[in-house]
């Protein structure tokens, strides 16, 4: 059902995740150039050119998984005890995901002297949490409303 507001929750949470691909996570400057660190990989300016120097493959994947659960999930309202455990379930899973994207990034910004400039990308996944959350609090509101009216029967 998309007119319920957790479904509207669930759809912001995978497109916060889908941003990573627009927004860098970091930008940094060091004496030998300015790269640029993002889900898909690193880029850096060579012969005035931006190319990409080093490619985060499994990270682009995994944000494409972890993107594409939300929108599953708004498909689950049948079943609104199923759907609210895979959203706190997910939660954790963009916790984990959030985890392995700092250390890659941490990986490659902390090769040498630079300093890091963090960019919208880096809180995106905490956005994504924020708006999981709000989706599993609007489902259980759902399934409250849903056992009064059965009551009242």
């Amino acid at each position: 059902m998309i007119q319920r507001i957790q479904s509207i929750y669930l759809l912001l949470a995978s497109l916060a995740i889908y941003a990573l691909y627009l927004f860098p996570i970091v930008n940094t400057f060091s004496p030998l150039g300015a790269r640029k660190i993002m889900v898909t990989g690193v880029y850096e300016v060579i012969n005035n050119q931006v190319a990409q120097t080093e490619p985060f493959t499994l990270l682009t994947i995994a944000t494409a998984l972890v993107g594409l659960i939300p929108i599953v999930l708004i498909f689950l309202y049948k079943t609104r005890k199923k759907q609210a455990t895979l959203v706190y379930l997910d939660v954790v899973l963009v916790i984990a995901y959030s985890f392995w994207l700092a250390q890659s990034v941490k990986g490659v910004a902390g090769k040498a002297l630079e300093i890091s400039d963090y960019s919208i990308g880096a809180g995106l996944t905490s956005v994504s949490i924020l708006f999981l959350i709000l989706a599993a609090k609007g489902i259980l509101r759902d399934d409250k409303l849903v056992k009064s009216a059965d009551r009242l029967r």
